[in-house]
């Protein structure tokens, strides 16, 4: 402003111009700055252009101008004024501008002189910019200004503006509060009173808020308890605080005083008023953050507080409010945060408070954790190649930067760059072996990368790299030379632990089969071996062992010179056996199959023979003469020749005996030029290959064929002979087991197999001796594989189908009845190729034969089907299904082949079961599953039911460790249901399947088996609850009935005998409840049950010898006697000592092997192990041993006493046997001689029934008679528990004569008792002060048998 002393009007116009402007109108053009001097307007002064903003309409812009006017009059001012707003709007252009219209024009700032200076105020509804504030003197009118706004006046006009500027509306969230007491209809929006009460508020409100700046609009939004606290809101712009005192005090004023409104309650609370930034936008876990809450209020009570915490945010080691008031007008107020952490992340309340006013601000802060991405641990070798180490952070911000540390033992630097356009860095290193060398092979070094943000947070991550320097391999250093047949052993070692592979191979890259060569990891080095036990020239050669590690190799090499040497099985020597006349002479014969540079001799005894070689084609024969005269001094004799062959080695290896007879020429009947000479019955073995059987020198016949002398003529007695190709076959599979490369040359022979076996199936069907060859090809090549594909399962299938046929099972039979095993023998080589087979192509496996059928399923990661197979043979009439539920399918391994080979016609050849009665009737089928079973398993199979031939079926499988681990049919973990034509048996474990008929089997649903089974348990029940109140009874009485010797060892036999049959019941009964014992968990429970039945039931059977003995004893030393103590231990050691004794034996002797209990119960195996002798053999001896002393007893009873009639000693003598045995028998177990009669098949069912009711009911019979049929325990019982008639009794009969009748010895009864210890006179029993040796002796015998 030039001139200081004028009177300064600006006003703004908002003017819309149409689309007829072009977009380079020049706004300068129409914008005049204006100067009204006296009644004129003044010179033009340059304007600053405002904004220019785009209107509704599509082809409109409007723009606002600013426009200043000078006065040098001050009177001017009110009727420029006075005419602005008396202009009606919009104003239409004129015509030289006819396309602008003038919409509105509003006055913002006046400046008037005041003395030397001139102030500038801005008009109602506008105020100055903060930042002219803050840069300008201002001259604070009155209490015009808004509240916490002093800058409403200014000293001089900006002189580069802007002027003063509208003032946004605001909200201001009020409240006040009425002293009236509260109702809940206020709490209804549609009630009469809630709507009484907001019309009458709002009216009054209007009134007063009126008279604010910018004031639009009032509304009462709620009311809640507290008296009446009433929640309304304003729409103006920003109040003074005195006007808004002055509004508040018109509000009460025009409000009825029947709602009491308490005029110092007034609140309010503005919002858009305070700036709240946050520094930085995103913010890391570890950062420290700040934000800043900026309100235009000079006031410096500003409080923060975070939403979710008790209390306000205070000063302290994280957290710092710092608030200042910028020129008296600006309030700042920073909280800053160290360290943020996740749970500092939430809502943040900036509230500054003045007068009745709170300005409030939130934000909301997020806190996200520094999340780093790296590469996983690696392997690194000092080769000196590069090796990159990568991080990157999960979020894509800017670092401030990235460091890398490292932590090792060895050193190993790289450098770091930043990927650009990512948040990754990059860390390269190289290692040599001079930062490595062998010492620190394997050597681990951390690499951590740590990610800085520009606020100070941190977030890392760490790379274990492992360093290993190029492997140095050493090797046996011995030279290796070894001979045909003899084992050799390459070691193989790494100065480095770490491998990713290892393997050998040949000079030619063929790389050896696996199974020949083992790799071990030690803490410093590594190893690898590889062993030969039986080498052939094919191992002869140049051999590599290769460490590789990454794309590192390491290796070393080895010469192996294996020197040609025949093996004992393929010298082919002639005679076998023969005999020849003690002045004879004979050809003796050894063949090889190649021409080598051997020393060849024969062996006579201690003499030694060179050898005559002779060539035929491939084959060498190598002869020797015999010559008896020369050679033997007497005869008859027995001479073993052999011939031994040595190589260029000096290795030797000698043949099989030879055997030669020299026996008188009177005794030689039968004569041949090949076979040679024999005395009548005389049996000689000869090898095919020298027998009359035509073959070609390339390929020999194999086999033996035996002869018999019958009068004068040789007769075959069996032949074994096996024709060439098959005998070719058979050379080719044992040479290829001995194969380093045998997996490469294993698909090429079984198909050779396959083929050579369908050409010559007629030889198969006429000749033992090719089957037995086939069968051992096939069991040796099932060793060589770990993997089989579907094409070479096609070949062994193909070959089974042949040798499997109809017609060759009379061969089969002719085999069995030679060596039982060979069906067991091909049933294991098929498992072990279903094993192996993996199927890469399909998960489906199929291959049907008239012979042999296969299916299979490869597991699929995924959701696993269930297994379900069914075979169909029409020419067999046989069906079977097989089928595993999913539950089960789903805990095998991904990748894993479920496979089932079935056969109709191999049940015909599979061996009888061990006891030669059950035979199979039914196909066999045989699942397997190429991953070890882990979980519990179990399969289901349907076979039909073929019961032409009558019998039981039963569910077996074959378990090749029975019969000496020939094989045999095995029912353990299968169960059996009938439906219909078919058995269904499910099993707990894999194998080859099949349903044995048993002709002689009990029907375990037999009327007599539920007989005996209800007999057992009812028996057992009661026993339990005698052999209970027993001990029961024996405690209450026990101070009473021992106060002797005799009377004290007899009670405590009892008691044992009681307690240890008690439990053994219990436990019986616990092992009956175990029925699927084939789990590991219940498989355990059953050992142990049997354990403790076999312990406690021997246990019961020594104290019952105990108590036999002690009778004895008393009956036959009646003049020894022994201490108490030294009779209880020797009580208790044979009562429980042998028992535990036995027990542990058993048990340790037959659980390793898993045959310790049976495979259907739990009890003792009989089949596997006979370990049910450990308690049937104790326990007879037992038994005899008792019924022995019971014959002592009655024989003693039966002896006469001195002063007895005749006639009344007849009649007590029986009633003594009679209680004898009846006392006896439980107690000394006498009952389970009745087992010796069930033993026996066939027996008759009355003896099972009464075995089984004596023993069932022992507790009961051991109360009766051993307990309760004690007089003495009466009298204690009566004493203990006797009612007042019971006591009047037995006070009577005690008057007639202190038990004489039944106590006293004088009586028959006692006496007779007497006897049994020879002793004659009366004694008074029941005297308590007798304690001589004598009575006890005397009464012992009574003691012991009641």
């Amino acid at each position: 402003m030039k001139h200081p002393g004028r009177t300064t009007l600006c006003f703004v116009i908002l003017v819309i111009y149409s689309s007829q402007v072009t977009a380079t109108w020049n706004i300068e053009s129409v914008v005049h700055p204006l100067s009204l001097q006296e009644h004129e307007l003044a010179e033009e002064e340059p304007l600053r252009q405002k904004r220019a903003v785009a209107t509704s309409h599509p082809t409109a812009k409007e723009y606002t101008v600013d426009i200043e006017i000078s006065f040098k009059n001050a009177s001017f001012l009110d009727p420029v004024k006075a005419y602005l707003n008396s202009l009606s709007f919009p104003i239409q252009g004129n015509d030289t501008d006819p396309i602008a219209n003038i919409l509105s024009i509003e006055v913002t700032t006046v400046c008037r002189p005041t003395g030397n200076e001139i102030w500038c105020s801005c008009e109602t509804g506008y105020r100055w910019p903060q930042e002219q504030c803050l840069h300008n003197l201002t001259c604070q009118e009155h209490d015009n200004a808004p509240a916490g706004h002093p800058c409403n006046c200014l000293k001089g006009l900006p002189p580069n503006g802007p002027f003063c500027q509208l003032q946004r509306d605001i909200t201001l969230r009020m409240s006040v509060r009425l002293n009236v007491g509260f109702q809940e209809d206020l709490r209804n929006t549609s009630s009469a009173l809630y709507r009484s009460y907001k019309t009458d508020l709002e009216t009054a409100f209007w009134k007063g808020y009126s008279i604010l700046p910018g004031f639009k609009l009032v509304t009462v939004t709620g009311f809640r308890p507290g008296s009446v606290v009433v929640a309304y809101e304003i729409r103006t712009t920003t109040p003074s605080p005195g006007l808004m005192h002055r509004a508040n005090e018109l509000v009460t004023q025009n409000l009825n005083q029947t709602y009491k409104m308490d005029y110092t309650s007034f609140q309010a609370v503005t919002s858009n008023e305070t700036r709240f930034s946050v520094t930085p936008e995103i913010i890391f876990e570890g950062d420290t953050v700040t934000l800043v809450c900026e309100t235009d209020v000079p006031s410096s009570n500003v409080s923060w507080h975070h939403v979710g915490r008790l209390s306000d945010i205070q000063n302290g080691s994280r957290f710092w409010v710092y608030t200042t008031v910028l020129n008296n007008l600006t309030s700042v107020s920073r909280l800053t945060v160290f360290n943020i952490t996740l749970g500092d992340a939430g809502e943040y309340i900036c509230k500054l408070t003045i007068d009745i006013f709170e300005y409030e601000s939130r934000k909301k802060i997020n806190v996200t954790p520094i999340r780093i991405l790296a590469n996983e641990d690696m392997k690194v070798t000092c080769d000196n190649s590069p090796v990159s180490l990568n991080c990157c952070s999960e979020i894509n911000v800017n670092w401030s930067q990235v460091e890398w540390k490292q932590e090792g033992e060895i050193t190993i630097p790289g450098n770091s760059e930043a990927d650009s356009g990512s948040s990754c860095s990059r860390y390269t290193l190289k290692a040599d072996g001079s930062q490595c060398p062998s010492g620190s092979a394997g050597r681990t070094v951390i690499y951590t990368c740590e990610f800085i943000s520009f606020h100070g947070a941190r977030g890392s991550k760490s790379i274990e790299v492992t360093f290993t320097s190029v492997a140095n391999l050493t090797i046996t250093p011995d030279p290796i030379s070894v001979s045909e047949g003899q084992n050799f052993s390459i070691k193989c070692i790494s100065d480095v632990s770490n491998y990713d592979e290892v393997y050998w191979k040949t000079s030619a890259g063929i790389k050896i089969y696996q199974r020949f060569y083992t790799a071990r990891r030690y803490p410093d080095r590594a190893e690898s071996v590889l062993t030969v036990r039986s080498s052939t020239r094919e191992w002869n050669g140049t051999y590599q062992c290769m460490f590789k590690y990454k794309n590192s190799y390491s290796f070393a090499t080895k010469d192996v010179i294996v020197h040609p040497l025949p093996q004992e099985p393929n010298i082919m020597v002639d005679p076998l056996e023969a005999s020849i006349p003690c002045t004879g002479s004979h050809p003796f014969t050894c063949c090889v199959e190649e021409d080598e540079d051997y020393k060849v001799t024969f062996q006579v005894d201690a003499l030694s023979f060179p050898a005559a070689k002779e060539v035929h084609g491939k084959q060498v024969c190598y002869k020797f003469n015999f010559m008896a005269k020369s050679i033997v001094s007497w005869c008859p004799k027995h001479v073993d020749v052999f011939c031994h062959f040595t190589n260029a080695a000096n290795n030797s290896v000698r043949s099989r005996s030879m055997k030669l007879n020299l026996v008188p020429g009177e005794n030689i009947t039968c004569r041949d030029p090949i076979i040679g000479v024999g005395e009548p019955g005389k049996v000689i073995p000869k090898l095919c290959r020298f027998s009359n059987l035509s073959s070609s020198p390339a390929s020999p016949v194999g086999g033996i064929m035996t002869y018999k002398c019958v009068g004068s003529q040789w007769e075959v007695k069996k032949s074994d002979c096996i024709s060439a190709p098959i005998n070719s076959l058979l050379q080719l599979a044992k040479a290829l087991s001995k194969s380093p490369s045998q997996d490469k040359k294993l698909p090429t022979y079984l198909e050779d197999l396959s083929l050579s076996t369908d050409k010559v199936a007629h030889e198969v069907s006429s000749s033992p001796g090719n089957l037995g060859a086939i069968v051992n090809i096939l069991d040796l090549l099932s060793t060589v594989p770990i993997q089989v594909n579907s094409e070479m399962m096609m070949n062994v299938l193909s070959t089974l189908n042949v040798i499997l046929d109809k017609p060759i099972l009379s061969t089969w039979k002719v085999l069995q009845q030679q060596q039982t095993n060979h069906s067991s023998q091909l049933l294991d080589s098929v498992e072990r190729f279903s094993r192996a087979l993996r199927s890469k192509d399909s998960t489906v496996l199929s291959i049907s034969h008239t012979n042999v059928q296969m299916r299979g399923m490869v597991i699929k990661s995924g959701s696993p089907k269930p297994y379900e197979q069914r075979f169909v043979f029409s020419d067999s009439d046989l069906w079977g299904n097989v089928a595993i539920d999913e539950c089960h399918v789903e805990n095998l391994q991904p990748d894993t082949s479920i496979v089932t080979v079935a056969f109709p016609t191999l049940k015909t050849i599979l061996a009888q079961d061990t006891q030669g009665k059950n035979f199979a009737n039914s196909l066999v089928m045989t699942t397997t599953v190429s991953h070890t079973i882990t979980a519990p398993f179990r399969i289901s199979m349907t076979f039909k039911n073929n019961n032409s031939l009558g019998g039981k079926p039963q569910c077996v499988f074959w378990n090749f460790s029975l019969a000496n681990y020939t094989g045999g049919w095995d029912s353990s973990g299968c169960y059996m249901k009938i439906d219909g034509d078919s058995v269904v048996c499910s099993c707990d474990h894999l194998t080859s399947f099949s349903i044995l008929m048993s002709p002689d089997s009990p029907d375990p649903d037999s009327l007599l088996k539920i007989l005996l089974d209800i007999i057992s348990y009812i028996g057992l029940c009661f026993s339990i609850l005698s052999l209970a109140a027993c001990l029961v009874v024996e405690a209450v009485v026990w101070k009473s009935v021992t106060k002797n010797r005799t009377s004290y060892m007899r009670h405590i036999c009892i008691v044992n005998i009681a307690a240890s049959l008690l439990v053994a019941d219990i436990w019986f009964i616990v092992a009956s409840t175990i029925r699927d014992h084939h789990y590991v968990l219940n498989e355990t429970a059953c050992v142990a049950a049997t354990f403790f039945i076999h312990f406690f039931y021997l246990s019961v059977f020594f104290w019952m010898l105990t108590l036999g003995l002690m009778l004895f004893y008393r009956l036959v030393f009646i003049l020894h006697d022994s201490s108490k103590s030294i009779q209880k231990a020797i009580a208790f050691s044979l009562g429980y000592g042998c028992p535990l004794i036995i027990s542990v034996i058993t048990v340790g002797a037959t659980q390793p092997r898993e045959v310790y209990t049976r495979k259907n119960a739990c009890w003792l195996n009989w089949e596997d192990t006979k370990a049910l002798l450990a308690f049937v053999i104790p326990a007879l001896i037992i038994v005899v041993v008792n019924m022995t002393i019971t014959v002592v007893v009655i024989t003693k009873i039966l002896r006469p006493s001195i002063g007895d009639k005749p006639n009344k000693q007849e009649k007590n003598s029986l009633f003594q046997i009679t209680k004898s045995i009846g006392v006896l028998t439980p107690l000394l177990g006498l009952t389970w001689g009745f087992g010796l009669a069930t033993v026996f098949q066939g027996s008759n069912a009355v003896f099972h029934i009464v075995f089984t009711l004596l023993n069932a009911f022992q507790g009961l019979f051991i109360l009766l008679f051993g307990c309760l049929w004690d007089q003495k325990v009466q009298e204690a019982l009566l004493k203990k528990f006797s009612l007042s008639r019971w006591s009047s009794q037995h006070s009577k009969s005690t008057s007639l004569g202190s038990s004489t009748p039944v106590f006293s010895m004088s009586s028959p009864i006692s006496r007779r008792f007497n006897n049994l210890f020879g002793k004659t006179g009366t004694y008074n029993v029941s005297t308590p002060e007798t304690t001589s040796s004598s009575l006890e002796n005397t009464s012992s015998a009574y003691s012991l048998l009641n």
